[in-house]
């Protein structure tokens, strides 16, 4: 299956087409490849803060006529402009990925962001959604880094690190894990009770023994 074509820095753009139209959540959602209730989080002040919209009809990827026909069906779906920036966009996700050097000073602010947000998230996929390393990633989360005192936590998104439709891949993937690693647990601990139930039975069991040969 085709995979639908997202805009560059989508959650930018999203901060954009909430402030500055009348698109339902869903369509804006759909457009930038986020989830429902993180676009209701963007127009609730709650997600994206501190992140500069990106106007997504200046950078080529949206017509007004485009945003105004959706925004007068709410059933209609926006469709990004077929073009150079789209097919970049599209063909970054199936190259390794590589950090700019303008890029690579914020590396640390966005391990820093990730690991203090979503501390679900293990090492190896930190490492992979913003390009560093796990011996920066253990020192950040240990803060004994060389430079952590200049290191301030940023959205990895927002700092064109990483793309949205990235972290929720790895987002899902950990609480997948997480999940497995629950009923692993529990399913051991209904052994040992189990367990410790048949010595209890067992014990029981020859006390009474004892008691009837007497």
């Amino acid at each position: 299956m085709k995979t639908a074509k997202l805009p560059l820095m989508p959650k930018a753009t999203a901060i954009w087409l909430v402030d500055n139209t009348s698109l339902s959540f869903r369509q804006i959602g759909d457009f930038c490849g986020m989830h429902e209730l993180e676009i209701k989080g963007i127009a609730d002040g709650e997600v994206g803060v501190g992140i500069k919209g990106l106007n997504p009809i200046t950078s080529g990827q949206l017509t007004k006529d485009e945003i105004d026909r959706c925004a007068d069906n709410e059933d209609e779906s926006l469709k990004i402009i077929e073009n150079e920036i789209s097919e970049k966009t599209e063909q970054s996700k199936k190259k390794k990925k590589y950090t700019p050097l303008s890029k690579r000073q914020d590396r640390p602010d966005a391990v820093y962001w990730l690991i203090r947000n979503h501390p679900e998230l293990k090492d190896s996929q930190v490492a992979r959604l913003v390009g560093s390393t796990k011996n920066t990633i253990d020192a950040i989360r240990k803060r004994t880094h060389w430079n952590m005192a200049n290191i301030r936590p940023q959205d990895p998104i927002g700092l064109g690190i990483c793309r949205q439709v990235e972290l929720d891949e790895a987002l899902a993937k950990a609480e997948r894990s997480m999940k497995r690693a629950q009923k692993k647990k529990e399913k051991e601990e209904r052994l040992r009770l189990q367990e410790a139930d048949e010595k209890v039975s067992d014990i029981n069991e020859s006390e009474t023994s004892a008691v009837d040969e007497k």
